[in-house]
C-alpha cells in the first residue's frame, strides 16, 4: 500500500523510460525544484482503484534539496477518510532530470512542463510485483491551469498513456482532524 501511495503521490510520481522526448524539454542543472508543490493531475498505464472511487484528496507536498543534489519529498493523502502521510528521498543520477528511488529500482524524471511554474513527474517502476507507468503534473498554486492540463495531456499521450484517463484530486491544504 505505501509502494503504491508513493507512487500515486510523486508522479506522485510518474512513469516513463529514461530515453530523453524531443518533444518535452528535459530539466537544467539550474532549475529550482524545491519548495511546495500541489498535486494538479495524475495519470497512470494502470487502473488504481482509490482513484475510481472519487475519494482521494491531496494536500500539498514539499520538496527539500539534500546533500549531493538528492531530493526529499513529502506528501499527504486522505484516501476513503484516511490520511497518510510519505516521505522518500530521491537520489540524483547523472542525468539532470532523473532520479531513482528503492536503491535504484523505480525511476521518476522530472520533466518542466511547456508552462510556467508546472513540471510533470514521470515514474516507472513495479508494485508488488506488477510494473507501473504514471504521469503527475505538480505545479506551485492549487489551481488548475488549463493550459498546463492540455501540455499534461499531451505528454502523456506522448508516452503511451491514455489521456482520457487523467485524475484531478481534490486539493487541501490539511488533513481533517480525526483522520489519522
Amino acid at each position: 500500500m505505501k509502494a503504491l501511495l508513493l507512487s500515486f503521490g510523486l508522479g506522485l510520481l510518474a512513469a516513463l523510460q529514461a530515453q530523453a522526448i524531443p518533444t518535452i524539454p528535459t530539466m537544467e542543472e539550474d532549475q529550482d525544484v524545491t519548495g511546495i508543490w500541489y498535486l494538479k493531475a495524475t495519470a497512470s498505464d494502470k487502473k488504481i482503484p482509490h482513484m475510481k472511487l472519487g475519494s482521494v484528496s491531496v494536500m500539498p507536498m514539499t520538496i527539500k534539496a539534500l546533500e549531493g543534489g538528492n531530493l526529499q519529498v513529502k506528501f499527504t493523502f486522505l484516501i476513503a477518510g484516511q490520511c497518510r502521510e510519505m516521505s522518500t528521498v530521491l537520489e540524483k543520477t547523472d542525468q539532470p532530470d532523473k532520479y531513482t528511488l528503492y536503491e535504484g529500482k523505480q525511476v521518476l524524471h522530472i520533466i518542466p512542463s511547456e508552462v510556467e511554474g508546472h513540471y510533470i513527474f514521470y515514474y516507472e517502476g513495479s508494485i508488488h510485483g506488477h510494473r507501473l507507468q504514471m504521469a503527475n503534473l505538480v505545479g506551485r498554486d492549487p489551481d488548475i491551469n488549463q493550459e498546463a492540463l492540455e501540455d499534461f495531456q499531451n505528454a502523456v499521450r506522448a508516452r503511451g498513456l491514455n489521456a482520457e484517463n487523467v485524475f484531478i484530486p481534490t486539493q487541501r491544504e490539511t488533513c481533517p482532524l480525526g483522520s489519522n
